[in-house]
């Protein structure tokens, strides 16, 4: 068990996540669904664009990788219809989009609403009949940071998805066409509250564990669920970025209600960007930091999961991350 222990420690650290394969429930056909983590993660943008046959959609909050903003100019090239995304509060996202301009890559920035300090945070990835969604930015350093993507051809989460993109692209061309808000196994912020829905929900149902890694926590209610969940007498282990300094309250009051919380142990310029729970067998992941901002007004986009070899493969690298911050 403690080689087991080290061995995804030093995966999570610096190897490729283990793509997982899975099923669709019930169905018994073979529908996909992997759980990648840190730096691999770009290993699957880059063979997701490089192999797009038909479409290249992309929302991303930050942009500042070359190579990808090349890879779309080479998606363009070979016929791909490609879109692009971005936040206009980014200065390498604003950047990038220049260079797609250059590139003759169609590209929109999101109109974000100064007023309440929005941010469009998405981090969202769809080629062909496949997405990719989770925490990942895809800036010049972000493959350092400890984040996680869930890629999917589940159908109808990737016609979801899609449906995401095509209201924020109208939205981006001043043509405004909000989704009806829905329960589903994809969430969105703003337009809507789907995510608060989603996160409190699986909170709620949470009996017998509840394992976070979040980059920021600061929301009174999510912080109230887990400690709830605690003396219903569930397992609630909560790892934090230590680099933040809202967490300082989130972690006083979790361990003022008996629940286990640890800052995960990150070296000096490296993040625990992610944004992610476990709760029993239902894995909720996404862009959304759990925060008023967050849930409330960010545009954010978050996916829940419960393919059995998603939920093994984040326990078990939720367990070398605990032991980790434990030392």
């Amino acid at each position: 068990m403690v080689f087991l222990l080290f061995s995804l420690s030093l995966v999570g650290c610096s190897s490729p996540a283990h793509p997982v394969p899975a099923l669709a429930a019930g169905s018994g056909a073979a529908q996909e669904v992997r759980l990648w983590q840190d730096a691999s993660i770009f290993r699957l943008v880059g063979g997701l664009i490089g192999s797009a046959q038909r479409r290249v959609l992309v929302e991303m909050y930050e942009l500042g990788r070359a190579d990808i903003v090349r890879e779309l100019g080479d998606a363009v090239g070979r016929g791909v219809s490609v879109r692009v995304i971005t936040d206009p509060t980014v200065g390498a996202s604003r950047k990038s989009a220049a260079v797609l301009d250059s590139l003759g890559v169609p590209e929109r920035v999101y109109p974000v609403d100064d007023g309440r300090h929005q941010i469009d945070h998405v981090k969202l990835l769809i080629v062909d009949g496949e997405a990719a969604v989770g925490g990942m930015n895809w800036g010049k350093h972000s493959d350092r940071n400890h984040d996680y993507v869930l890629e999917t051809r589940v159908k109808v989460e990737v016609e979801r998805l899609a449906r995401i993109f095509e209201q924020d692209w109208s939205l981006g061309g001043g043509h405004p066409f909000p989704l009806a808000a829905i329960t589903g196994e994809v969430a969105q912020t703003a337009p809507g509250s789907e995510i608060r829905t989603m996160l409190v929900a699986a909170l709620t149902h949470a009996m017998r564990r509840a394992l976070a890694e979040v980059y920021t926590l600061t929301d009174p209610e999510v912080v109230a669920e887990l400690v709830a969940a605690h003396r219903r007498g569930a397992l609630v282990r909560v790892l934090l970025d230590p680099n933040q300094s809202y967490n300082l309250h989130a972690y006083s009051v979790l361990r003022a209600g008996g629940v286990e919380v640890r800052w995960y142990p990150v070296p000096r310029g490296i993040l625990l960007h992610a944004k992610i729970g476990l709760f029993d067998g239902e894995l909720v992941l996404g862009s959304a930091n759990w925060t008023l901002s967050g849930l409330g007004v960010n545009h954010e986009l978050d996916i829940e999961t419960g393919d059995p070899l998603a939920v093994a493969a984040y326990a078990a690298r939720f367990a070398a991350d605990w032991a980790r911050a434990g030392g």
